[in-house]
């Protein structure tokens, strides 16, 4: 009986379930090393984000016989140019626009709230409960806009309480960049040239899967976001700039994201002009079409494996227990699962017997 499988994997489940209720017995060991790591998170997530992103013009100036410690430090130039220009010819006008987009809130809201009143005013029936739910956010929508400016200058002010950390991310990333090859051999030379091979397979399919999760979704992002700057612009919306941009930065939440940029855009779009609120609907579908059937598939799509579905899934489940933290970081987490998951599934099967059936 002992030798059967099912029997095998209940002793491995077993085993599994009181691993984990002791280590919850022992959290007050692992609560500090948590804190510990929580407090370097951000320069390691940081640098790990614009690792992935510039580290292959480092390897591409390495094959012109660049020495990486050089394709470094011109990296950092091209990032400190950029950075320059950003300050120069694009905070100006987003800190206008978005200082008239909160001017405007009030305006907007009475808005809606006159939209509501003139819909609710032409339907002969409505449900209770539905009615006074609508109701009850149309009566505090001035409250909620004065919460999400607040919370938004609350935001600003955290990530000045966090400027320690961001000042590391460029140290952090230096020495990512100038030696980060070096981190599979020091991992590896701990182990048996055989498990040594296997984790060095595995590291590899891990930055595989991360750089082609990141540096998709930022190709693909940008390209969203160009796409609504063009056709905010031609339509004429109002903070087309803070609207575009704030689309890029929604569109690095996959599928979700794209749709909760669009609500704010549309909502502005007919507060302006009836027309140029349709426009701008037609905009955000075309945007989403090229991005959902031509970039994304052939950017990401191939290189992931994931399904739609899948990824939605995560992405919900993710968001409801860890915010808005967990959206952005769950299909790169489930992405980086799925491939530890399968490395020792096939590690598995290559040193299983001869002749035996698989684990199910």
């Amino acid at each position: 009986m002992t030798k059967q499988k099912p029997f095998r994997i209940l002793v491995y489940l077993i085993l599994t379930f009181t691993l984990i209720y002791l280590v919850h017995l022992t959290d007050f060991i692992f609560v500090p090393i948590g804190l510990l790591l929580a407090s370097i998170a951000v320069p390691i997530v940081g640098a790990g984000l614009f690792f992935y992103i510039t580290n292959p013009l480092v390897d591409l100036l390495e094959r012109y016989k660049v020495k990486r410690v050089f394709g470094t430090l011109i990296i950092f130039v091209l990032i400190g140019l950029i950075v320059y220009l950003i300050s120069l010819f694009l905070i100006p006008p987003l800190q206008e626009q978005t200082a008239r987009l909160v001017e405007n809130v009030p305006a907007i809201a009475k808005w809606l709230e006159g939209l509501w009143e003139l819909w609710q005013n032409r339907q002969e029936f409505l449900p209770v409960a539905f009615e006074d739910s609508i109701q009850n956010v149309i009566d505090n929508l001035d409250t909620y806009a004065e919460q999400v400016v607040t919370n938004l200058f609350s935001m600003i002010s955290s990530v000045f309480s966090f400027l320690f950390s961001f000042i590391m991310i460029p140290f952090f990333l230096f020495f990512m960049l100038k030696d980060g090859k070096k981190l599979t051999p020091f991992i590896t030379q701990f182990f048996s040239e055989q498990k040594a091979k296997s984790i060095e397979t595995l590291l590899k399919n891990i930055n595989q899967t991360l750089s082609s999760f990141i540096q998709g979704q930022v190709m693909v992002s940008i390209f969203v976001g160009i796409i609504l700057l063009i056709g905010y612009y031609i339509v004429g919306l109002n903070y087309a700039l803070v609207l575009a941009i704030f689309g890029l930065f929604m569109n690095l939440i996959p599928f979700i994201g794209p749709w909760i940029s669009a609500i704010p855009a549309v909502i502005i779009g007919f507060f302006q002009d009836p027309m140029i609120g349709v426009w701008t609907g037609v905009i955000m579908l075309v945007a989403q079409q090229i991005e959902s059937n031509l970039i994304s598939p052939n950017v990401m799509g191939k290189a992931l494996n994931l399904h739609p579905l899948t990824v939605i899934t995560v992405i919900l489940a993710a968001g409801a227990m860890f915010g808005f933290i967990g959206l952005l970081f769950a299909v790169p987490s489930y992405a980086v699962a799925k491939t530890i998951i399968t490395h020792l599934y096939r590690v598995y099967t290559n040193s299983r017997p001869v002749g035996q059936k698989n684990i199910f």
